[in-house]
């Protein structure tokens, strides 16, 4: 399973990308990648195959910063596991983009995007996604509208995740079938497809619904469902910290075999006072 992490704030987010990445390593991956827009407004990509530790090496032999980032850990649909084929996937080192799910008329979307001259590095079905939002870019759309124009053409299911050089002070989000939420900071927010890879970051978190387009900024949230601008519930997560760790096992499946007999014991205790049923 695919996992995605992002982040805008006033500090350089490379360790809260490579952090997230490495809470989402329960949902297994082949090959792992960030991108971050730098201070002169470049987009800085680092991909790899393997462990998160192994983009975690990368980046410290060749550092990588920005304000604004995306990450994902990525399990091999369409390509084999190769870093071409990890993402972010970009489009003319100006839109950087990372995807959960599948496009299933991507075939048709390249057809059309090769005959217009755009050329494709990777076999992956995500590497439309970028190409088509830079050409509604270009066309003079903003990010967030660019990507409302590009949903209506998907079929199948998404969580993505954008961000563009020419404007890198916000990230853009939507998801269709395939489940993404907002991490709610101080002068910062995050994004992910899981709250467990933002619990370093924040307990508050607004869950997208199905068919939500969301601008996020380190000061604003807007969202948008079918043209309508919405708004959504932020949740506090109270949950122990060490319930969304591994502790001491090698694994989560292992974790949560070990804890059979205390979550049994738990539920069991709401109906029963000593040995009388409630």
């Amino acid at each position: 399973m695919c996992g995605i992490v992002g982040a805008i704030t006033s500090r350089n987010v490379t360790n809260i990308l490579i952090e997230g990445l490495k809470r989402l390593e329960y949902r297994g991956y082949d090959s792992a990648g960030v991108a971050l827009i730098n201070q002169e407004n470049s987009l800085q990509v680092s991909k790899t195959i393997g462990k998160v530790q192994a983009l975690a090496d990368l980046i410290q032999e060749s550092p990588v910063s920005g304000h604004l980032g995306i990450a994902h850990t990525r399990w091999a649909t369409h390509g084999k596991p190769s870093t071409t084929n990890a993402h972010p996937h970009c489009s003319h080192e100006k839109i950087a983009l990372v995807h959960n799910g599948i496009i299933e008329n991507y075939k048709a979307l390249k057809a059309e995007l090769i005959e217009q001259g755009y050329e494709f590095l990777s076999e992956s079905d995500t590497e439309v996604l970028p190409h088509l939002i830079y050409r509604e870019v270009e066309a003079g759309k903003s990010l967030f509208d660019a990507v409302q124009s590009i949903i209506p053409k998907l079929e199948g299911a998404y969580g993505i995740a954008v961000i563009s050089t020419d404007e890198p002070d916000r990230l853009v989000v939507a998801r269709s079938g395939s489940p993404l939420l907002i991490g709610v900071g101080i002068d910062e927010n995050f994004i992910a497809s899981d709250f467990l890879a933002l619990r370093q970051v924040t307990d508050r978190f607004m869950y997208l619904e199905e068919g939500d387009v969301a601008e996020v900024t380190a000061e604003s949230i807007r969202i948008q469902n079918s043209g309508e601008w919405v708004e959504r519930e932020i949740n506090q997560v109270s949950a122990k910290q060490a319930d969304s760790d591994k502790g001491e096992f090698k694994h989560y499946m292992l974790k949560e075999i070990y804890e059979q007999p205390l979550v049994i014991k738990e539920t069991l205790s709401a109906y029963l006072n000593e040995n009388t049923l409630l």
